[in-house]
């Protein structure tokens, strides 16, 4: 399905998620379908849980272990293909990346968006994370309901205010 429209199946996007069990606290999730060379994910991971092996052209690897769902490699990756996730009872919160102006602002009710582009759900801000040295992305806290894990992917950008 990904070679004809671009969007991973079903089952493909699973294979990018740890068991939920995992999700019991913060993990990055890392939607890489290609297999290109790039590596800003591992080099920017302060605690070593991204990892390419010895050929950069292989997609990252993720130690769940090792992952504290900090969302540096969110900022870092130039694809916007990681998210962080975690399981609160029956949302999800979600940190996904954002690059348009305005930023949404905390409480704001936004339309969330499957990888097609179809809006699927609303979800709430909970907080928008934004440094100086990332200027230029916002880590965008959202949380959705439980049954949108695997399909929430990014939110619908809102013009002027």
């Amino acid at each position: 399905m990904i070679e004809k429209n671009g969007v991973p199946s079903k089952e493909l996007i699973e294979s990018c998620f740890p068991d939920q069990i995992v999700l019991e606290k913060p993990k990055a999730i890392i939607e890489c379908y290609k297999e290109i060379p790039c590596n800003p994910c591992s080099t920017s991971c302060p605690f070593d849980a991204i990892f390419i092996p010895e050929d950069i052209n292989v997609r990252p690897l993720i130690d769940y272990d090792k992952c504290t769902g900090c969302g540096i490699c969110v900022y870092n990756c130039p694809g916007l293909a990681i998210t962080v996730r975690m399981l609160k009872g029956d949302k999800v919160e979600m940190k996904i990346p954002y690059e348009f102006l305005p930023y949404p602002e905390k409480g704001e009710k936004m339309n969330v968006m499957n990888r097609s582009g179809d809006i699927i759900t609303q979800g709430e801000v909970t907080k928008v994370h934004i440094t100086e040295r990332h200027n230029k992305t916002a880590l965008v806290h959202l949380e959705v309901e439980r049954e949108f894990l695997y399909d929430a992917m990014t939110v619908e950008v809102k013009h002027g205010r």
